[in-house]
């Protein structure tokens, strides 16, 4: 860590485990820092800009992280903690990634899982020992008086610890998934849920996309029996998107060159286009979007040869066994369409598998219709993204189990994401959508994705630590 950082005494604090900038070796042993990418980075980024002095503490993530946490050359206002491999790995990958995420997007194959074993204790004190590491250099890094910002459910201990090691300082976090139903939720060990709100109720003030997620939260609070006079204020900060970045960065001359290549992937300037852009996350749910599609291809045959599902599917944890056969899920699927429906001069379904985001930027000017239709999801800024850059409007179909619902649901096409009929339907209607309804509908979902930019939104958590 930068040894100034932790000496100074700021008066405003970001966690996160994710950092704003990440660093990567040299082949001649030096090291180039890049600037971390995505609209929440930017946008805390700017937001900091604002408080001189301001901090941001991260976890190193890569072999360049933690050189540069060695060689102390980190930038000004950021502070990395050099976790050990081990104790980062199981924490991040067998208890955030595989127990909090699954827990709180409901994604567990009960006959088969959870199991909370001895393994799962072990991985437990790996938590618990990352989420120290953090309550401690902010202790360390912390005015008198000072304002944190905990981010996401990678750290939702660290509230509570920092509340015993400096009870003078104000601390907010935000949850960016949903909050689990009490009923799943109650699947944890009783002490584990006991730890986990003790954890979050040590803030001052709780963040969620939604109010359904807050909602969620208080009520595992007083089921469980975590509640009290000094609970904290529990509260909805939808996050939105930045309108005229996006649009400069949707502009530029390499996103040009991608819209070019996508046009010639779809052939017939004439085509209709869906598109998804997505992680192989379980939870987006992108197998029954496939199927649906496939369904409409079945019962609509009108739409053969006139139209593309252009499927952006980025591999996301491979590392984890059920995300790896996920992924070649979709892949095989996407191919049995093709291998079914298309034509000598028409591919139904063009799946793209390497992440690249000026690619995903052209096709959300491009796009006809949006399908976006998780399971579960905190917020979805994909929902809320491509509204704001298209070209000639959008139809959006839209999981009403997106956070992102709350929001855009009045202007969307909304969809079981369990009802693959229910969603090939919604995507017909979405195809045969008049013009200019299509219109007034893009303008009004992207007036909604902007109400509540990066920094708005963070300058409302911090304005509300003064309030609570």
């Amino acid at each position: 860590m930068a040894t100034q950082d932790a000496q100074e005494n700021h008066q405003v604090l970001v966690a996160s485990n994710r950092g704003p900038l990440s660093y990567h070796l040299a082949s001649d042993g030096g090291l180039d820092s890049r600037r971390g990418g995505g609209g929440l980075v930017s946008g805390l980024s700017d937001a900091l800009g604002q408080h001189p002095g301001a901090l941001w503490v991260c976890a190193a993530l890569s072999e360049g992280d933690r050189e540069a946490v060695r060689r102390d050359v980190l930038e000004p206002g950021v502070r990395m903690l050099d976790i050990d491999p081990t104790v980062y790995s199981e924490a991040y990958n067998q208890i955030a990634n595989s127990v909090l995420w699954f827990t709180h997007h409901t994604l567990y194959q009960i006959p088969l899982e959870p199991v909370f074993d001895a393994a799962f204790r072990r991985h437990w004190e790996s938590f618990r020992a990352y989420n120290t590491a953090f309550a401690t250099a902010l202790a360390e890094s912390a005015g008198e008086g000072a304002r944190v910002l905990i981010q996401d459910y990678h750290l939702a201990l660290a509230p509570g610890m920092l509340r015993q090691l400096r009870p003078d300082v104000r601390i907010a976090h935000f949850t960016h998934t949903p909050w689990a139903p009490p009923d799943y939720f109650g699947m944890l060990p009783a002490d584990i849920r006991s730890e986990l709100l003790d954890g979050m109720l040590g803030a001052d003030h709780l963040g969620f996309h939604t109010a359904a997620w807050a909602e969620a939260f208080t009520t595992c609070a007083e089921r469980y029996g975590h509640t009290g006079s000094a609970a904290p204020r529990v509260a909805a900060h939808p996050l939105g998107v930045e309108a005229e970045d996006l649009r400069a960065l949707g502009r530029r001359p390499v996103v040009e060159e991608r819209l070019t290549e996508l046009r010639e992937a779809i052939g017939d300037r004439d085509r209709k286009t869906i598109v998804r852009v997505d992680r192989t996350e379980l939870s987006k749910n992108i197998l029954r979007g496939l199927l649906a599609y496939r369904e409409l291809l079945a019962t609509r045959p009108e739409w053969h040869g006139r139209v593309v599902h252009l499927a952006f599917a980025y591999p996301s944890r491979q590392d984890l066994a059920s995300y790896r056969s996920y992924t070649a899920a979709v892949s095989q699927l996407a191919e049995e369409i093709n291998e079914e429906y298309a034509t000598g001069s028409w591919r139904p379904v063009v799946l793209y598998v390497k992440d690249d985001f000026p690619r995903s930027l052209a096709a959300y000017r491009l796009a006809d219709v949006a399908l976006i239709n998780p399971v579960r999801d905190g917020m979805n800024l994909v929902a809320k993204e491509m509204p704001v850059l298209s070209d000639a409007g959008v139809a959006l179909v839209l999981s009403r189990e997106a956070g992102a619902y709350a929001e855009l649901g009045e202007d969307a096409i909304c969809v079981n994401p369990y009802d693959v009929s229910e969603t090939a339907r919604a995507l017909h209607e979405a195809l045969t959508m008049p013009p200019a309804e299509r219109t007034v509908r893009t303008k009004r979902l992207a007036a909604a994705a902007t109400a509540m930019p990066p920094r708005r939104w963070f300058e409302e958590q911090l304005t509300a630590l003064w309030q609570d």
